[in-house]
This record gives C-alpha cells, structure tokens and sequence, in this order.
C-alpha cells in the first residue's frame, strides 16, 4: 500500500551493480540478445572485486544529491545474486572474488544516512531451468523455439517446476525482507513475461505484505503493484496517481566504459523539473564499476542536482504538481497550502515571464536563490467577468541560476483559476 512518505520524496537514486560492470556489456539482456555468449557473460564473475566498495560514501553523495530513498538491484535477470542467499549457488557471495553479501551494508548505510531502503528484484531468472518451464499464458510453442532463456523453447511445459521457480522467488524474497532489516519499498522488474495468474499476483502481494504490511510496490506485477514506473522517455502527461519516473544518466543502466553519451546536469534538472511538474518522482540511476566506484562524471551530476535542490528547496519538497501548461509555458510546483506558486524558468527571459489564467492576486515575486524582489503587470484583465487578464513578471535584469532559475510567486490567497474561452466587453 502506498506510504505517505513516498510521493513526497520527488528524487531516488536507482543503482544497477553487478557483474555486467566488468566486460562493457549490458546488464543480462545482451546474451539474452546473444551480443555475447552466456557463457562468456558469465565469466564476468571472475573480475567482479566490489574491492572499493563503500556504501556510506553512497549515502552521503546521495544525500548530497537531494535524494530521499535509495533502490539498489539485487538480483538482475541474469539471476546473479548480490546478497547471500541459501537458495542459490549463483550469487557474488559464491562465484565471485568480493566473496561477501553487498545487500547487507548497502542497507545498513542507507538507513543510517536517513534514506529509505529499496531492492530491486527481477522476477524472471534467465539462469535458472525452472523459470523456463513453462510459456507465456495463451503463448503457443512453435512461437518460442528460438527463446532458450525465457521458455521451453518449443518443447513441452513442466508446471511443477514452474511452481517449484515460484516458490524459489518466495524465499529469496523472504530471506530480503527478513534479514535486512525494514524494507520500505521493493521494486520488481520482469513481469511481462508471464501472466499475473501465471505469477499468482494477488497471492504473492498478500505474502510480501505478511512479511512487511508497509513495503510500497513498484507497478511491474501485472497490475498489482501501487505506482507506475515510465522508464527513460519523459512523459509528456503524469500517469494517474503515484508515479515515478526512471531514467540513466547516460545510455545505459549498468556501468559502460564505453558509454560516453552522458547527459548535462542542466538536461538532468529539467527533466527532474518535468517531474515535478506533473506530479512525480524520479529515480535516477547509476552504474557503479565493478570495484563499487562510481565514474567522477556521474558524480558531478548528483552534485549538481543536489545544488539546484539545495537552492531552491522549498520548490521541490512539500509541493504539489505544478500549473497546466496551458497557464504558464514552462515547469511548476505549487506549495501545499495552494497559497504559493514556483516557476521554473528554463531560458534568459528576453523581457517578461508570462502566467494565464490565474485568478487570485498577487502580493509578491521573488527570484528563489536569490532573495530578489520583481516587478509584475496585467493586461486583459476584466474583473467583472472574472477574467484575470495575463500576469507578466519583469525578468529579464534578474540574475539566473546556472541550472534552472525559479520564481516564487506568492498570492493573496489560495490559487484560483479561470479555464474559461474568453468574452466579449459589452460594457467600457
């Protein structure tokens, strides 16, 4: 069920690590794609190290970043383990030189910085011959000869190792839930190759709440979980209720060497501004090398996000979605009192920043990270018709802030509106 603590957190941090951070390859999907062998991506597990890994510095960068909560996977598709689990032999515990369970200081140092604990589980196990036991529900098997990892492959299902597999899920996730301490959220990934009757979702939600009644639950459970998750295009309207939006900051989930394709800090805060616009979270992701090092420039990013929040704080937290854009051409929160509205201005204003539509008056404009008080106009207005006519802010001599500058506007009273089609003046 959903937690209050959630929709006010607005920023995560996602962390792909695992032993795809070794060979420049994509985590699981390329020898699912066969861009490398199985064999050969498992071999990766012979450089897996984690020999500089050090949560608290994690912490206390992702602190830095402005984060509330942090998701960390532990278990991708290619069912390597990073926690040690009585289950499975394939895990970092077990296969690799880091020798050692990851989850468990990955959680303590989390939980002691103050930030909320997330796992990443992947439901599917391409590694494992029991998950490929049986087909997508209504899946025809001349339809699957070629997929050796997900399914029979054209040969005959096995439904009882099929439950056996489902029965494997229930207790890793046990062993996540139980031995960590609280888990507040859990993020699953891999649904959509099988049914929710096939996963028995309805059952498996009753159980992961039997093991924490408050665990908040990603959407990737066939409609069974609490919020939805848009992946990497942003979206250009905010799914309904809760969402979270997550994204790399360069191509890719896990860490590249090759993957030189990093977003600017600039395009990274307007997209966190898109966010919050509509109404969501962003879980942002990075890639830790295989020895648990994060590279300098996705550092620099989460330093300067966490700058921009730290600049202007009051405009992310404890704010609701912001204006339609049919109101104000650019990004927005709105204080929850409804009594204080936050423009995000994106560009030099050449002369005035403009807002439409807003009925209540205002009693004061400041630039946020700077104190600096501005001058306002209408035109249009026509109080007798309740049309509030068009709000122009002075902003072109304002000084900016090197990311995203934004204007506090507060009002007379709570923000009110009109949506209406304009009027004819019948009287002068």
């Amino acid at each position: 069920m959903m937690q209050d603590w959630f929709p006010k957190a607005k920023l995560g941090i996602f962390i792909h690590y695992g032993i795809y951070a070794v060979g420049d390859v994509s985590e699981s999907w390329s020898f699912h794609n066969g861009q490398i062998s199985y064999e050969d991506y498992m071999k990766q597990c012979e450089g897996f190290t984690a020999s500089k890994y050090d949560p608290k510095k994690w912490a206390e960068l992702f602190k830095k970043a402005g984060a509330r909560y942090v998701v960390m996977t532990t278990k991708h598709h290619d069912g390597v383990a990073l926690f040690d689990t009585a289950y499975s032999d394939l895990s970092v515990v077990k296969k690799t030189p880091a020798g050692r369970d990851l989850v468990a200081p990955y959680t303590e140092a989390m939980r002691e910085a103050g930030l909320k604990v997330g796992l990443y589980y992947s439901l599917i196990d391409w590694s494992d011959y029991r998950y490929r036991s049986v087909y997508p529900e209504g899946g025809k098997p001349e339809d699957f000869t070629n997929d050796v990892f997900a399914t029979p492959a054209g040969g005959p299902e096995n439904p009882a190792l099929w439950e056996e597999f489902l029965e494997f899920n229930n207790n890793q996730l046990r062993e996540l839930m139980t031995k960590y301490g609280t888990i507040d959220l859990l993020w699953f990934d891999g649904d959509w190759e099988r049914s929710a009757a096939q996963w028995k979702m309805p059952e498996f939600r009753a159980y992961l709440h039997s093991l924490n009644p408050n665990v908040v639950l990603n959407s990737r459970m066939q409609g069974y979980g609490d919020y939805e998750t848009p992946e990497q295009g942003i979206p250009l309207i905010g799914p309904e209720g809760v969402w979270e939006f997550c994204t790399t900051i360069n191509d890719s989930w896990g860490y590249r060497p090759s993957d030189n394709d990093y977003k600017t800090s600039r395009q990274i805060v307007r997209m966190f501004c898109d966010c919050l616009t509509l109404g969501g979270n962003m879980l942002l992701d990075v890639g830790p090398k295989e020895d648990g090092t994060l590279d300098s420039r996705q550092e620099q990013v989460l330093l300067d996000l966490g700058g921009w929040i730290h600049d202007n704080e009051e405009a992310v937290y404890d704010t609701d979605k912001g204006l339609d854009y049919r109101h104000y051409l650019g990004g927005s929160t709105i204080s929850a009192d409804k009594k204080t509205l936050y423009l995000f201005v994106y560009d030099k204003p050449v002369e005035n920043v403009c807002v439409k539509g807003i009925k209540t008056p205002v009693k004061r404009i400041t630039v946020l990270h700077t104190g600096e008080e501005l001058t306002w106009s209408y035109t249009g207005s026509l109080p007798w018709s309740g049309i509030p006519g068009t709000l122009w802010i002075r902003a072109d001599q304002m000084k900016l802030h090197p990311m995203v500058t934004v204007l506090k506007v507060e009002l007379e009273g709570e923000v009110t509106y009109n949506l209406g089609h304009g009027e004819v003046i019948t009287q002068n």
